[in-house]
């Protein structure tokens, strides 16, 4: 168990060092994805607005058709129901097309209702439509119709209802949805890990043995007879082959030496002759 431990733990500060060596080509995909995904959302994608009116429901004896029923101020489970129940006549094909008819609009009644949503506020006798739309004044000129037709059309069905407007909806300053910040955070977040993937997994798959490091801690048992130097990097280092590096200078340097001395040598000797 102690050697699972320590091997993993190896593994992960490998693994580490790999993603710190290849840290400028993860950057590098975040920043180029987060750039493609603000790109994609600023042009490609079309600005939506949202305009909302507020309409309460007066709990009081209502009838459908014949069957009648009382619903008290406190019971607010019951006005959440008598909500749901507005909510699928606004949805209804005929106060659809009556909207469509008082706005002027060129959407059909299957459009329409995918641009409309509502539901009670936190479970209270106000309920809320919203429009969504791209454009920000048509958000607010088929909010204020719902407004003005609904109330009829749901005294119309159900008898004894009472809904009135309480806010009307007004045109909506700034757009709520796509989100430039979020949708770009999406992309760097995305590209980075894809990126830091694809690096992992070439690591893990790379076959190629680059170390002696990599024998002694794969492979403990085995002894390592003999290491192939890498020609290039010693070169560099040293400045000559392996092994005669430093050496190799000192022999050249000495041979400069020894011909020097040799020249010196050879003159004394013909001055002394002479």
């Amino acid at each position: 168990m102690t050697d699972t431990n320590e091997t993993m733990e190896i593994d992960l500060r490998e693994l580490f060092g790999v993603l710190l060596h290849r840290a400028w080509a993860i950057i590098l995909a975040a920043l180029i994805l987060g750039a493609a995904a603000f790109g994609y959302t600023y042009f490609m994608i079309d600005p939506l607005y949202q305009a909302s009116a507020l309409m309460y429901v007066n709990n009081s004896d209502i009838s459908v058709g014949s069957t009648s029923f009382s619903i008290s101020n406190a019971d607010l489970t019951a006005a959440q129901k008598l909500v749901d129940t507005y909510v699928v006549i606004l949805k209804s094909r005929t106060a659809l097309n009556e909207v469509i008819r008082e706005a002027e609009l060129d959407y059909t009644y299957e459009e329409l209702e995918k641009m409309i949503t509502a539901s009670a506020v936190n479970s209270t006798e106000i309920f809320k439509v919203v429009v969504t739309s791209t454009s920000a004044a048509e958000a607010e000129h088929i909010a204020n119709t719902i407004a003005d037709v609904l109330p009829d059309k749901i005294a119309d069905i159900v008898a004894g209802s009472d809904v009135r407007i309480v806010d009307y909806a007004v045109v909506p300053a700034h757009r709520s949805s796509p989100s430039y910040t979020r949708n770009t955070a999406i992309g760097v977040l995305l590209g980075a890990v894809l990126c830091a993937a694809v690096v992992i997994l070439g690591h893990l798959f790379d076959e190629n043995i680059r170390s002696e490091d990599y024998l002694t801690h794969t492979y403990p048992e085995i002894p390592l007879l003999s290491v192939i130097p890498d020609m290039n990097q010693t070169k560099q280092k040293s400045g000559g082959y392996y092994g005669y590096g430093n050496s190799g200078s000192s022999r050249r340097r000495l041979s400069s030496g020894q011909r020097s001395g040799r020249s010196e040598a050879e003159a004394a000797r013909k001055t002394g002759g002479a």
